[in-house]
């Protein structure tokens, strides 16, 4: 990539931000507009959590991949062929009949947002070379989250309350457009020196993990153990087959050198820890606001600010304190104040009173909004240029497969505690292990932060980022020797 100035530079973290933007606003704004769905589709708890891991699952399943072939063929083609997926996508979900091609719509929708944020993290890693550039370059990353966070329940609550839950997705279409006409114009092409080849079997793994996994696990309280256990089988077989057959690889899709790097696999837990409790936290509090309290959309969007404001105020600061002090001190204020939050909830019933609810909602938003920046800092710092995108598709894959998990998860919970009654007279007391299992997500967060982010954390990362550079020149030298 051409050494670019400071103003295009900043442009181009801008574009970048445009398609987080839209995926993170994806998200948030369908949350609120659950309800709805629910009245007008006609479907349970189980079709709610498919609304929202149909998309996070492909996501998951399909961004590494997608981060390798960015590097392959050319950033900038892959990012702007996610933004005319994704976009056509959402308006497929908009005109959906049904929950089954809502979806399919969904499925759409992923497939182009898995070009999006990995390779736009490959984009802005290749742009701010600086160390301290870039951390703060990521801080601004996080804090798009947190707009998204702050915006998406209002959004969502005034689009549903004025026209109907599809308009929803209409939000991502202009939003698209001006990013995708912005991309054409003012982001330059970068390919990695040398990209990884395809690798169809370990994708294949990939899918067949993630998915058999996820179905299990929302299949569960409805269909029994009789249907989740088989799939639950098929999911450790593909998870040992991938241990398996991946180092085996000369180029695998899954790298698993990077997990010698302590912050690296600090990171992947920590995302998968914090996306999950972000994941269960959204579905949770929609349902609880929605169909116990009985508030309209909107209502609950305004409910939701405690938590979506101070996600946004922590991202930016967060990002500053990496680039002066290094993740540790965001990551243990983030996983602190999660697994308060969790803890409020689960044992003190935050629901029940006005004030323990905002309190709760408050301590998540801290939490969330310190978490996001150290993972993504810490997952590309220390790797080979050559191989950010592949690094950054991983830490992405964390994030989407946590999300998938808490939602999951908790939404088997929330559905097995309910069981026969009314949501409304059973939803404190089936909600509690899920609230439990939000406060040790938080704690993981806190116990990998303190843990992957000392002086001997960082020299595995040297290490390891060392053992990569040395592969790659015995790879070209190699390459060089047989030609």
């Amino acid at each position: 990539m051409p050494e670019l100035s400071h103003r295009r530079r900043l442009l181009v973290l801008a574009i970048c931000c445009m398609s987080l933007l839209i995926v993170s606003l994806d998200n948030t704004v369908l949350n609120v507009a659950l309800p709805s769905m629910q009245r007008d589709l006609h479907v349970g708890t189980s079709g709610l959590q498919w609304t929202i891991d149909a998309y996070t699952l492909v996501l998951a399943s399909l961004l590494m991949l997608a981060g390798s072939t960015a590097d392959r063929i050319g950033r900038r083609k892959v990012f702007m062929t996610g933004l005319v997926v994704f976009s056509f996508g959402s308006l497929l979900c908009s005109l959906a009949p049904s929950l089954e091609l809502l979806v399919v719509a969904r499925i759409v929708q992923a497939v182009g947002g898995s070009m999006l944020n990995p390779v736009a993290m490959s984009i802005i890693t290749n742009t701010f070379t600086d160390a301290r550039e870039r951390a703060r370059a990521i801080g601004v990353w996080g804090a798009v989250v947190g707009i998204s966070m702050a915006a998406g329940p209002l959004v969502g609550g005034l689009l549903v309350q004025s026209v109907n839950w599809r308009s929803i997705f209409w939000v991502n279409l202009p939003v698209g457009l001006a990013a995708l006409l912005l991309t054409l114009r003012f982001v330059p092409e970068s390919r990695a020196p040398k990209a990884r080849r395809p690798d169809p079997v370990g994708q294949l793994l990939v899918i067949a993990l993630f998915g058999s996994l996820t179905y299990a696990i929302i299949e569960a309280p409805d269909a029994g153990l009789g249907t989740a256990v088989p799939f639950a089988a098929v999911a450790l077989v593909a998870l040992t087959a991938l241990l398996w057959y991946e180092p085996r690889r000369a180029e695998p899709l899954v790298d698993l050198r990077f997990f010698r790097s302590a912050p690296f696999s600090g990171a992947t837990g920590i995302a998968v820890s914090a996306f999950a409790a972000l994941g269960g936290f959204l579905f949770l509090s929609t349902l609880y606001l929605q169909n116990v309290r009985g508030l309209n959309a909107l209502h609950a969007g305004l409910w939701m600010l405690p938590m979506a404001v101070p996600c946004f105020l922590c991202a930016p600061l967060s990002g500053r304190l990496i680039g002066s002090r290094g993740p540790r001190l965001p990551l243990l204020v983030a996983g602190t104040a999660m697994t308060a939050s969790g803890i409020l909830f689960a044992a003190f019933e935050a629901e029940t009173s006005n004030a323990t609810l905002v309190t709760g909602y408050v301590l998540f938003g801290i939490g969330f909004g310190f978490v996001n920046a150290p993972i993504t800092n810490t997952a590309v710092s220390g790797m080979p240029r050559a191989q950010a995108g592949v690094a950054a598709a991983i830490a992405s894959t964390s994030r989407q497969l946590g999300q998938t998990l808490g939602v999951a998860v908790l939404g088997a919970v929330l559905a097995s505690g309910v069981g026969s009654s009314s949501m409304s007279r059973a939803f404190v007391s089936a909600a509690r292990p899920g609230w439990w299992i939000l406060a040790a997500c938080g704690f993981a967060v806190l116990t990998l932060g303190l843990l992957t982010t000392g002086r001997w954390a960082r020299h595995t990362a040297e290490r390891t980022a060392e053992r990569l550079r040395s592969a790659e020149v015995r790879e070209v030298v190699g390459a060089s020797g047989r030609a």
